[in-house]
């Protein structure tokens, strides 16, 4: 009997370890975070060029408030481009990384005519605040890892479904880096860019939903398409 006890308790034991081996095996939900974001970069270190289509929606108290709608372009070099189909039809913003001003065409049958402005005039601005050169995909990425590696996550969720992987972490607003704030981020697995990223304030009000449609990554897009 007593035999037959410490043989029970011996596998008890060694249940319990091996548990706790597997769990210290297991990859925290931050450190998987982590690793999905340091694969983001990697990608997007190679590629050349994309397109994509851009849905953002902005809110006010958690209330829908404005909508816009845009075509981005981006070419290595860290040159932009916007066209807008939602609200102001018609009107493209150019913009090369590390310039002081950008170049705006209200009219795309009238190319010739364009106004410069600073990147920190408010009319350059989208209504929550960004900057033309806080929009681009490669920001946001560099800015997940960055907020991962010094903010502190309050908490942190991870799935990954095959198709998409969605996450949730904190980090200081990516328009002044001041205030703390969530945001769940989606990410597609085909192409490792981000699907669908939202952000919410220190009190869980929605501030600002963005999605990201029908991406076409490498075309060779031509430098014509980004000269004013």
């Amino acid at each position: 009997m007593v035999k037959g006890l410490s043989i029970f308790l011996l596998s008890a034991v060694m249940l319990l370890e091996a548990t706790s081996l597997r769990a210290s095996a297991e990859p925290s939900g931050e450190e998987k975070i982590l690793a999905v974001v340091r694969k983001m970069i990697s990608v997007f270190e190679n590629v050349e060029d994309f397109t994509c289509e851009t849905e953002v929606t902005y809110y006010n108290e958690g209330i829908e408030d404005q909508q816009w709608r845009i075509k981005f372009f981006f070419k290595k070099g860290k040159k932009f481009r916007v066209d807008f189909s939602y609200p102001y039809r018609g009107v493209s913003i150019f913009y090369r990384g590390g310039d002081e001003k950008l170049t705006v065409r209200p009219f795309r049958f009238l190319p010739a005519l364009k106004f410069r402005f600073s990147v920190d005039a408010p009319i350059a601005k989208t209504p929550s605040g960004q900057r033309i050169n806080q929009t681009d995909v490669g920001y946001f990425i560099r800015f997940i890892f960055n907020n991962l590696k010094s903010i502190e996550q309050r908490e942190s969720e991870f799935q990954d479904d095959g198709e998409r992987i969605q996450f949730l972490f904190w980090a200081l607003d990516y328009i002044e880096g001041k205030s703390l704030e969530k945001y769940q981020v989606f990410v597609s697995r085909k192409n490792w860019f981000p699907l669908r990223v939202e952000r919410y304030n220190l009190e869980g009000k929605l501030v600002e939903l963005i999605i990201f449609k029908n991406y076409v990554i490498n075309s060779h897009l031509e430098d014509e398409l980004f000269v004013t």
